[in-house]
């Protein structure tokens, strides 16, 4: 068992000692953990199952900001100075088992016990890391290339151990909302990438290593390297620049006194 696993075996047996607080909850597929606009008073810290964030703006429209799979806190923004209200959803993906924290518990708990205040801090700098590199994918990358590294991060891969090569069901909508693309043009690269045998599906997306050339060195058949090619100017005549002498102005005749 690697290092990573067996840390992760013990983050969840301290999370679960009673003295910390936590109460066990089952959520189904679909049930919410809290809804955008409830009272941020708990933290949630995922044993099994996917669960996503989703944020829904005044018109309507849904999108998937964030997806947590076990070993993951939900609701950490409880924590943030005074109780405010949830600024999105979190709904459980597939079935899940989690700890529930209550605001007053989870603090006190941060200040008592330093390894449970070492495993926290550490998540929310990776989470703070994640973040800065979404919003660096989101400005720099083609929806291509962050499609790929979405279905990559799910598949866990980068992680020690092996990856998790078929990843939850997962939406090709809710693919377009984390990537800031449009469903079409979702449907087309996972065609693309299913032709060049990155990924297989049939209900549920698996995930090939070979993908990771997509986001690694931009090897799509068909796709140049998004770096610019440079042209060094041709040499010759035609790029002389010729100098011509200023026109000299015309004499103007003296005026008669």
């Amino acid at each position: 068992m690697s290092d990573s696993r067996s840390s992760e075996f013990e983050i969840a047996a301290l999370l679960a000692k009673p003295e910390l607080g936590g109460k066990q909850a089952r959520f189904r597929a679909g049930d919410h953990f809290f809804t955008q606009g409830d009272a941020a008073s708990s933290v949630f810290y995922i044993q099994s199952g996917r669960a996503k964030l989703t944020v829904l703006s005044k018109r309507g429209k849904e999108a998937t900001i964030m997806l947590f799979k076990n070993g993951d806190f939900i609701g950490e923004d409880a924590l943030a100075g005074v109780i405010g209200l949830r600024i999105a959803s979190a709904t459980a993906v597939t079935a899940c088992t989690a700890l529930k924290f209550e605001r007053s518990a989870m603090v006190r708990v941060l200040h008592d016990n330093n390894a449970f205040s070492e495993v926290f801090l550490k998540f929310v700098l990776i989470r703070g890391i994640r973040t800065q590199e979404d919003l660096v994918d989101q400005l720099f990358n083609s929806s291509e290339k962050r499609l790929a590294r979405t279905l990559l991060l799910m598949a866990e891969f980068g992680k020690p151990g092996e990856p998790e090569t078929l990843i939850p069901a997962i939406t090709q909508e809710a693919l377009a909302e984390m990537i800031g693309a449009t469903r079409s043009r979702v449907s087309y690269f996972m065609n693309r990438f299913r032709e060049l045998g990155y990924i297989e599906y049939n209900g549920r997306i698996r995930v090939n290593k070979s993908l990771l050339n997509v986001v690694l060195h931009d090897q799509l058949p068909g796709h140049p390297s998004s770096r610019p090619t440079i042209i060094a100017p041709a040499h010759g005549p035609s790029n002389r620049v010729t100098r011509t002498k200023p026109l000299s102005k015309t004499k103007q005749p003296p005026r008669p006194k």
